[in-house]
This record gives C-alpha cells, structure tokens and sequence, in this order.
C-alpha cells in the first residue's frame, strides 16, 4: 500500500471521527459510489485522463452526487482525491480508512477457518470466545478448510492461533522426529 493511502484514510477517519457522522450511513454511500465506479469504464477512463482539468472532473462529481446524495465530507474526499491525481486508488483508499475506523471503534478483524460449517449458535459461542482471547470486539469472516480434519484456526492481524487436527499432526510430527 502506497504511504499516501493511508494518510488519505486517517484524515477521512478523523473528519467523521471529530464531526461524529453516521459511519454506518458513510459506508452505504461509499458502497453506492464504488458501484457507480466500478460499473462505468467509461466514468474510470475520464477520470484517469490527464487532459480533463481536475475542475471539470470535480464538476463530474458534483453532477454523480446529485443522484447519489452524498454527504459533503464523503464528496469532499473524493474531491480531494481527484484533484490531486488519486482518484484511480479510491478503492484502496476506502479499504484503509474502514480499517483505520475499525481499529479506532475497538474492533478487530478476524479470520476463522473451520473444517465444517457451523450453525449460528457455534458461530456466535466461538466469536464470542475469540472476542474474549483478542479483548476487543470482533468482526468475523468464516471459511471452511477440510483440509485442516477438524478443530479452528484463528488468524487475528499477523497472529494465527492453530487449533486444527492437522496442526496438531504437524506439531507432533515434528517432536517425534527430534
């Protein structure tokens, strides 16, 4: 990830942060804007063009907003995106600041891979669990791995927390031979 990303990220973090906006409602519309951005070639070629003056691109915008309705710190980012030739790595943008937001709400992310599918009442008594291991709250992403045989593994940022059959085969393995 470039540097400016996340300086870009952060200072949109602090704005809705400091001016205490809907993050929730922010995050529909920034949903709403990438789809726009990700269905038009056409809107992305434009953008990317050198010869467009930032003003008429920013003026594009404007014209966008009027359909999507976005709230003006939202509209002012993208603003500022255009105007300083950034707009080609809004998605990258976007990716960091819902992280830096997450990390400053106490949320984590967390990754759970399992061996079957579990119903909702294992889903929510292990993020539950994983919750009180982290000391944070959690938000979950689930995918399942048969190749593990059975048991968690648990990836929590660069920590992974290996309760699977086949890790415990492999760590067995590896004393049995030394």
């Amino acid at each position: 990830m470039a540097a400016f990303v996340s300086r870009y990220a952060c200072a949109f973090a602090d704005v809705v942060t400091s001016a205490k906006l809907d993050a929730a409602a922010l995050d529909r519309q920034l949903n709403d804007f990438l789809a726009t951005w990700d269905g038009s070639s056409e809107l992305r070629t434009l953008f990317a063009n050198p010869a467009i003056p930032a003003v008429q691109k920013v003026a594009i915008l404007d014209k966008m907003n009027a359909r999507l309705g976005l709230q003006k710190e939202l509209r002012n980012l993208l603003a500022v995106l255009i105007n300083n030739d950034r707009i080609a790595q809004v998605h990258e943008v976007v990716q960091a600041y819902r992280k830096e937001l997450q990390e400053r709400q106490g949320i984590r992310q967390v990754e759970i891979v399992t061996a079957r599918e579990l119903n909702e009442q294992d889903r929510g008594g292990l993020v539950a669990g994983i919750g009180k291991l982290a000391g944070a709250r959690i938000e979950a992403s689930f995918s399942l791995d048969h190749s593990i045989l059975g048991g968690t593994v648990v990836r929590i940022g660069s920590t992974v927390y290996d309760g699977s059959v086949r890790g415990r085969l492999e760590r067995l393995r590896a004393v049995i031979r030394d």
